[in-house]
This record gives C-alpha cells, sequence and structure tokens, in this order.
C-alpha cells in the first residue's frame, strides 16, 4: 500500500486553491516526448514553459523585444507526468527601469484527479527590454 503522502499516490494529494492574485497564462498537457529517462517530465521542459508563460505579462510591459535575463528562483515541488494538465500563473513582482520580474506558479491536474490542483513548480524570471542590437533599453512610462 501507497502512503497518503507519497506523491505517487497522486489521487491523494492534497488539493491547493488556484490564485486569484495572478493571471492564467498559459495551460499545456505534457506527453511522452517530454520525458526524462526516469519517465518523468523533463525539468528543461518544464523550465522552458515556464519561460514562455513567465514573458506573456512582461510583454505587455516591453512593448517589444525582450529577452530572459535570469532565472532567480526554480523550484520544483512535485513530479510533472505524461498526461497532466498543467497551469501556469504568472504576476508581476517588480518593474525596473528596463526589466520585469515575475512570479510563475505552476499548478497539475492529474489525469485521474481533475479538477484537483497541486503546485508543481515555482519561478521568479526577470525579462529586460532589448533594442533591436540585443541592447538593454527603458521600459516606456505608461502614465506619460
Amino acid at each position: 500500500m501507497i502512503a497518503s503522502n507519497s506523491p505517487q499516490n497522486s489521487s491523494l494529494a492534497p488539493n491547493v486553491a488556484l490564485p486569484i492574485d495572478k493571471e492564467l497564462v498559459l495551460k499545456v498537457i505534457p506527453m511522452p516526448a517530454d520525458c526524462n529517462a526516469n519517465g518523468d517530465i523533463f525539468g528543461g521542459w518544464v523550465m522552458a514553459q515556464v519561460d514562455l508563460a513567465g514573458s506573456v505579462i512582461p510583454a505587455r510591459h516591453t512593448q517589444g523585444r525582450m529577452a530572459t535575463v535570469a532565472v532567480n528562483e526554480f523550484i520544483f515541488k512535485q513530479p510533472v507526468r505524461v498526461g497532466d494538465i498543467l497551469s501556469f500563473f504568472s504576476a508581476v513582482t517588480r518593474i525596473g527601469r528596463t526589466s520585469v520580474t515575475v512570479k510563475v506558479e505552476v499548478f497539475a491536474e492529474r489525469f485521474r484527479s481533475q479538477g484537483r490542483y497541486i503546485k508543481v513548480t515555482e519561478a521568479l524570471v526577470t525579462y529586460v527590454a532589448i533594442d533591436d542590437q540585443g541592447r538593454p533599453r527603458k521600459i516606456a512610462d505608461k502614465n506619460a
């Protein structure tokens, strides 16, 4: 018998509420080609999805080219499995002169327990506005 706190028994995993202070920016379902050698979804694949999700809101502020400049924090809390429905929520934590930092939280609905969510990943990512030559540029003040 699998203990109730075991990540293998997802039907008994605690159900967490989705954040109301962040915006849903991406939903995706990982597939078998995204697996690592252990049969879980490759961490690099999750990181790439977080980078895409994290860039949605900063794009509204930079209104032009931008690049990921830092991954300030990245925490894998639970494994991601094939067939999970992943929901990516994001919110701005800081807007600087040339950069925007966002918090991204990733929640999974396990294939067999849809409607129940667990947090699988969270990250803090900073994007910088860049010009056509790839140099940092000032973010326009929307109040000007």
